[in-house]
């Protein structure tokens, strides 16, 4: 198939969806009123604080996409091919994934914005509120684990983009003085904002930033684990001190500019699709049993964000809902969003899946490969993207980089790309878990009430995770059955709220369902891959499954609880 028509047809697929299904959900279910939202009603000014829907639309989506819809879609194109990938794709970012996270940020936006978890004390049990938080945790810590990796593995890789992804806080902090305390207009902040970026970016490429000169001086040997490790530090550190300031100061501010990054190169690689138009050349399917596993359940767990991520659920409940002015911006920011990053996934799918070839056999000599990128062993989804993205913007960014004399822009420009967003996540991330800290552990000890002991419980855990060997292979399957349960539980919990107030539940319970069957037999798959099937027993992968496992037999319950209410509610009582 030529990448144009799988372009062609997702643009349609993803507007139609907004328009259709969006709209019925909001007429059907939610109903908006004008009733004060959060931000309005309890504005704090740290984090109930009102924001410009356009500023919001930003945080939200720069929150939730990270590397999430580039690294799944990448990996599961290598392992189970581009159709099966954007089949899932497609359907479960309209009926699953957009629908989880417009209902999580519009339940919390009418419950004070209270979190998710919260909400799931009120609308089902205590017990379910208790299960919820401590799997949101656990959670949370492998998301900070995983980007914190992907974000210091992609400053090995390009040390051009470390000037202006470190340089983008501070123009953030810019923007948000310029828009929220001098009044000044949106769009002339924003014009400020993207000129200084562009300016950094071109520093960026005559100023490339290594860690290897520092650590040598510290008298530490400078070897590619200790100068990752390094970055790993330093962007931890970074999160916990953003975690705590208040949203108005960087969060809003970055997270908008950063989603203008992102737009900016999708464009740019839509157009290069347009342009280049190369016929997909990696595989639409390769077996039902892959090395990796099942197409069922493994490609629903590898590709999460992008399709459906339990993650949205503790960003629309956890800041976005303390942010937004008005019920009638939910579908817009919560379905919307979610529909961008579908759009993003199956632009990350042509890139490896049309960009590059897939494997040596019928490549071009020392031509890149999908597969190449994954050899002996190792990964990379994210230099893979790159050199993808590179390949189909080349009509115009492969002269423009010869003219401003920097080689291999498109990769530059793509791992930009990835990496502005790493950033705004593992920072997004950290401060959920504060939130979360706060709420389950607070009550019991007052020191983490303290909003840096709060941050500093998740980022030490996630740190220790982090350094571990080959710790990004290790923690990314984790993390995704454990998003997908949490989006399982999410919409468990959605469907119970509609229920107790005489909503349909269709919309939420089937969906809820099909996601907690396929995680629970993906995790089944897992321990016994990794504890029966390895010649050598992976014991911390195997057990850490089998947890999560159990966990999702508790989701499972819960699941039995609002069908049972669900089927009590509708017999009709004795005359």
């Amino acid at each position: 198939m030529n990448s144009v028509v799988l372009l062609v047809v997702a643009v349609v697929w993803l507007v139609a969806a907004y328009w259709l299904y969006g709209k019925h959900l909001e007429r059907r279910v939610i109903a908006p009123t004008d009733q004060p939202t959060p931000a309005i009603a309890q504005n704090d000014g740290v984090d109930y604080y009102p924001a410009k829907p356009v500023v919001l639309f930003g945080h939200h989506f720069a929150s939730i996409a990270g590397a999430g819809p580039i690294v799944g879609p990448v990996l599961a194109v290598a392992y189970f091919g581009w159709g099966a990938t954007v089949l899932w794709i497609f359907l479960g970012v309209v009926f699953i994934g957009a629908v989880h996270d417009y209902m999580a940020l519009m339940l919390s936006v009418r419950n004070k914005g209270v979190s998710i978890s919260e909400i799931a004390r009120q609308a089902v049990s205590p017990s379910a509120r208790v299960l919820f938080m401590v799997f949101v945790w656990i959670a949370l810590v492998f998301v900070i684990t995983a980007f914190a990796g992907a974000a210091a593995s992609t400053f090995n890789q390009a040390p051009q983009i470390v000037l202006p992804t470190f340089a983008l806080m501070f123009i953030a902090v810019l923007f948000g003085f310029l828009a929220y305390r001098l009044r000044l207009n949106v769009g002339v902040s924003t014009a400020i904002a993207l000129a200084l970026l562009a300016l950094v970016i071109w520093l960026g490429f005559r100023a490339p930033i290594r860690l290897d000169p520092l650590l040598a001086k510290l008298g530490v040997e400078a070897t590619a684990q200790n100068v990752k490790h390094a970055w790993i530090l330093i962007l931890l550190a970074y999160g916990v001190v953003a975690s705590v300031l208040p949203v108005w100061v960087l969060l809003q501010p970055r997270d908008y500019i950063a989603t203008w990054i992102l737009i900016i190169g999708m464009g740019m690689g839509f157009a290069g699709v347009l342009l280049s138009h190369p016929q997909m050349r990696a595989p639409a399917f390769t077996a039902a049993m892959t090395p990796k596993g099942p197409v069922w359940p493994m490609l629903f767990i590898i590709v999460a964000c992008g399709a459906v991520s339990g993650f949205h659920s503790l960003v629309a409940g956890g800041t976005t809902s303390k942010q937004i002015t008005s019920e009638r911006q939910g579908l817009a920011i919560g379905y919307g969003s979610m529909l961008t990053e579908g759009a993003l996934a199956v632009l990350a799918l042509t890139a490896v899946g049309a960009g590059l070839y897939y494997s040596a056999s019928g490549a071009p000599a020392g031509a890149p490969t999908l597969m190449g990128f994954f050899a002996k062993g190792g990964g990379n989804p994210i230099g893979a993207f790159g050199k993808g993205f590179e390949a189909l913007t080349m009509p115009f960014l492969g002269p423009l980089g010869k003219a401003v004399g920097v080689a291999g822009l498109g990769m530059i420009v793509g791992t930009t790309m990835v990496n502005a967003f790493v950033m705004t996540t593992l920072d997004t991330s950290v401060r959920l878990t504060r939130f979360i800290t706060t709420e389950l552990v607070g009550p019991l000890s007052r020191i983490f009430r303290n909003r840096l002991v709060a941050s500093l419980a998740a980022v030490v855990p996630a740190y220790l995770l982090a350094v571990m060997p080959d710790a990004f292979k290790s923690v990314w399957p984790m993390f995704g059955a454990s998003n997908q349960l949490i989006a399982a539980l999410a919409l468990i919990v959605a469907s119970a709220y509609l229920f107790r107030r005489g909503k349909p539940t269709v919309y939420t319970i089937v969906p809820a369902v099909f996601m907690l069957v396929t995680t629970m037999a993906a995790l089944a798959w897992q321990a016994y891959s990794h504890l029966v099937k390895a010649a050598k027993p992976n014991y911390a992968l195997g057990i850490t499954a089998l947890v999560l496992l159990v966990l999702a037999v508790g989701v499972a319950a819960q699941a039995l609880f609002v069908r049972r209410e669900a089927a009590l509610a509708t017999q009709t009582p004795a005359e």
